[in-house]
């Protein structure tokens, strides 16, 4: 039987990289055993080491993409402004390297290209999360409208990860409507400054519903993400750090609710 080829015409594949060269191949091999093609591929490297550069000119031969370098780490945002700069497809999917799609992931993405591509309204569908997004409406094909509940008593910290750097589908126009990350601090706080930019600026997202379904994230011992994850602190039981995981929840609140009042549209 002879597997369906998904040409993606519209869509520029943008992945971020930092050091982790097999996981990177991992990623490339795994859509082309999906036989998934792109307008274009960008991988944009954020000063990894020199044997990694040689990997990836090695890869880059084999893979042909476009190999967007700094001569030193400048964190996420500038990795990924570089990157959405020399995008010229219309739709981005932008994903870190060290995700692999699932052979579902074609389908579905599909399914998003429809959605984005058929109604302006929406400006982002992410096809991965770590946990549900605390407030949503079913829409279609999968996939759930996030809302953004501004009223205090919504006290789920999560509502304000209307934006997330999790794997999606974006219009490569959307430094027009946001802005462009912010460079300079680290990674968590690019992300929630450029999520309050979505909320700000009314953007308008969907997640897909089995939020783990479509990918999954693989991280080696020789090669760990170099994100930051939940310590074992944060996922400890007992009373007393219960106590002060409420307590840390409720001064979060505040400050992000007090940060997305203060903060200008773009």
């Amino acid at each position: 039987m002879t597997q369906e080829k998904h040409e993606f015409r519209d869509i520029a594949l943008l992945i971020t990289h930092y050091n982790r060269s097999k996981s990177l191949e991992k990623l490339l091999a795994a859509f082309e055993a999906l036989d998934c093609t792109f307008a274009e591929i960008i991988v944009s490297d954020d000063g990894s080491q020199k044997e990694q550069l040689v990997a990836l000119e090695d890869l880059k031969t084999k893979y042909n993409f476009k190999l967007i370098t700094t001569p030193k780490n400048k964190g996420l945002g500038n990795n990924i402004n570089k990157g959405q700069d020399n995008v010229t497809a219309p739709y981005t999917l932008y994903i870190q390297e060290d995700f692999v799609p699932k052979p579902i992931f074609p389908k579905h993405l599909k399914d998003a290209y429809n959605i984005i591509s058929d109604d302006k309204k929406w400006d982002l569908i992410s096809m991965y999360a770590y946990e549900r997004y605390p407030y949503t409406k079913e829409f279609k094909s999968g996939f759930s409208e996030r809302i953004f509940k501004p009223l205090p008593w919504f006290t789920n910290n999560l509502k304000f990860y209307l934006y997330s750097d999790h794997p999606h589908l974006r219009r490569s126009t959307f430094f027009n409507k946001f802005g462009r990350y912010r460079e300079g601090i680290n990674g968590d706080k690019t992300e929630m400054d450029m999520s309050m930019s979505f909320i700000k600026n009314n953007g308008q997202s969907l997640v897909y519903d089995d939020h783990y379904g479509l990918l999954t994230q693989e991280n080696s011992q020789d090669e760990p993400s170099t994100a930051n994850f939940r310590t074992t602190i944060e996922n400890n039981g007992s009373l007393g750090i219960k106590i002060a995981k409420w307590g840390y929840a409720k001064i979060k609140f505040t400050k992000l609710n007090l940060q997305l009042l203060f903060r200008s549209k773009r």
